[in-house]
């Protein structure tokens, strides 16, 4: 049933006090009424409520002490389970402390031997003599068709090097003028051959006038096709700015 007065609800051992208590009560009045009771009677009874109260007391001492004793353990219990708690989490932090400075010292190892391994293989790098640099390839001879067309094209090449003014279809007019593309072409006619000096190969070139103009790299053979091209060009840049202004015999 519930509480509805408001008051704190009795124990079983204070119920037991409180009879204990009107027990007492209740005698001592009977006996304080009842006439003729003698005095051993009253004796008696007062005996019996003096016994009664220490009973009802003594019960809720004992309660309260057990109650105190269970609040102790308790209390005891919670402490030692906190104390295990705490020294838990003290040796799991010193473990985690522990495998943090081991992974610690594990990489400065690592660390140290990589350095040194580095150390020595530059050390037996620096003890190789370096390798000697390979000479750049030369590149390759052009080659041109032993021909008209290559003689020109190859004394032109020459030209440009030595900056020689002239051009493919000025030396070939010339040529095909002179001796039609022959290098073994001499004239025993003319002026020239007259005075004792023909003219020869493709453009018909003197002696004279080839030793002059003699352009470097080729060849001293007034017959050689690419010497006589390149000498009589060199010869007209310089009396007439460029075998291309070349229309008649020079």
């Amino acid at each position: 049933m519930p509480n509805i007065s408001g008051l704190p609800r009795l124990t079983r051992t204070h119920k037991l006090s409180v009879a204990g208590v009107a027990a007492a009560g209740a005698a001592a009045l009977v006996f304080s009424i009842v006439p003729g009771a003698d005095a051993d009677q009253g004796k008696s009874q007062a005996t019996a409520v003096e016994n009664v109260k220490p009973v009802a007391f003594s019960a809720v001492g004992t309660a309260a002490k057990t109650q105190q004793a269970t609040i102790t353990q308790q209390a005891d219990n919670s402490a030692a389970k906190g104390k295990a708690e705490a020294a838990a989490k003290k040796a799991a932090a010193e473990k985690a402390a522990k495998a943090k400075a081991a992974a610690a010292s594990k990489a400065k190892a690592e660390k140290a031997r990589a350095a040194k391994a580095a150390a020595s293989r530059s050390e037996v790098r620096a003890a190789i003599p370096a390798a000697a640099p390979k000479p750049a390839a030369k590149p390759a001879a052009k080659v041109y068709p032993d021909n008209l067309d290559g003689w020109i094209r190859e004394s032109l090449d020459i030209m440009a090097k030595k900056g020689i003014p002239g051009s493919y279809e000025g030396i070939h007019r010339n040529i095909m003028r002179e001796s039609s593309g022959n290098p073994m072409a001499i004239n025993n006619w003319d002026i020239n051959a007259i005075n004792g000096t023909p003219s020869k190969g493709l453009l018909q070139v003197i002696q004279p006038t080839f030793n002059a103009y003699h352009v470097e790299g080729t060849s001293w053979n007034l017959y050689d096709p690419v010497a006589n091209i390149t000498a009589a060009c060199n010869y007209a840049a310089d009396r007439y700015g460029s075998m291309d202004n070349v229309n008649s015999a020079y």
